[in-house]
């Protein structure tokens, strides 16, 4: 009679307690570290768990951070160049004939006179060549015989028609209406002229009449404006205008003729009677 030999399995025990504790522990213990090793790392400088030393990534940039070095600091890029600008070429001066047609063009369309250095500055030319040329532009016009002509008047250049061509200009401008200033207004004005910077009070003696009137007549007109006043008293003293000189087409008041043909003979005793 046979007897069935069985096999005993062994159950292992479950890992509880403080001898699951125990052999747990002898199992997945790390590796003691030695005195040559502190960090615990091996001969090939790998760590306990195989890794090697710890990479920082900052910004793009990879890089092991040294002793005494910044960590995560990107390093410094070099400052782009800056292309060097070319100075601007001085523009070509233009040639007589061009300088003479590109004048006569402005002095066709402006409404006052304009002055040689104003000229310049539009023109890009040195003031030098302006004057010049202006003066046989007018010279030209003159031995034409043409109906305007071309003259400083209030410090610049204008074109103007010519005095033995008025009447025709009148009869076309005016067609019978004219709009004339007063014998008052003439005689305040030549006054003012005269006499300026001038008061009130000064003009109206002159005449023998109050002209305060006319003073603002003139003004409203453009041809006599305040110009400060007078230290003593206070009044506000009178000038002509711009206007005025572009009218008479003079160039400032110094041209104005002497008023001693003028005079009556007597004049002199006059005054001493009026003192």
């Amino acid at each position: 009679m046979f007897r069935a030999e069985t096999s005993e399995e062994t159950v292992p025990a479950p890992l509880g307690g403080e001898a699951g504790e125990a052999e747990h522990g002898a199992v997945g213990a790390e590796p003691v570290q030695s005195p040559a090793d502190p960090a615990g790392e091996g001969a090939d400088g790998a760590d306990a768990a195989g890794r090697g030393p710890e990479r920082v990534e900052t910004a793009g940039l990879e890089h092991i951070p040294g002793p005494g070095a910044a960590e995560g600091v990107p390093k410094k890029q070099p400052a782009p160049r800056r292309r060097a600008t070319s100075a601007p070429e001085p523009a070509a001066e233009l040639d007589d004939v061009e300088l003479r047609g590109a004048l006569e063009a402005i002095l066709l369309v402006v409404d006052e006179p304009v002055s040689e250095f104003t000229l310049a500055q539009v023109l890009g030319e040195p003031a030098g060549r302006i004057g010049p040329m202006l003066d046989d532009i007018a010279a030209g016009y003159t031995a034409a015989g043409h109906g305007f002509e071309l003259r400083r008047a209030a410090g610049g250049w204008r074109l103007y028609t010519r005095a033995e061509y008025a009447t025709y200009v009148e009869r076309f401008v005016l067609d019978g209406q004219s709009v004339r200033l007063t014998q008052a207004a003439l005689e305040t004005l030549a006054v003012v002229a005269y006499k300026q910077p001038v008061t009130r009070s000064r003009i109206s003696a002159i005449r023998g009449v109050n002209c305060d009137g006319v003073i603002r007549t003139l003004v409203s007109r453009g041809l006599v404006e305040e110009c400060g006043t007078e230290p003593d008293s206070g009044a506000f003293l009178y000038r002509t205008t711009t206007m005025f000189l572009e009218k008479l087409g003079l160039n400032s008041v110094d041209e104005l003729p002497p008023l001693a043909p003028f005079l009556p003979d007597d004049v002199e005793e006059f005054a001493d009677a009026t003192r």
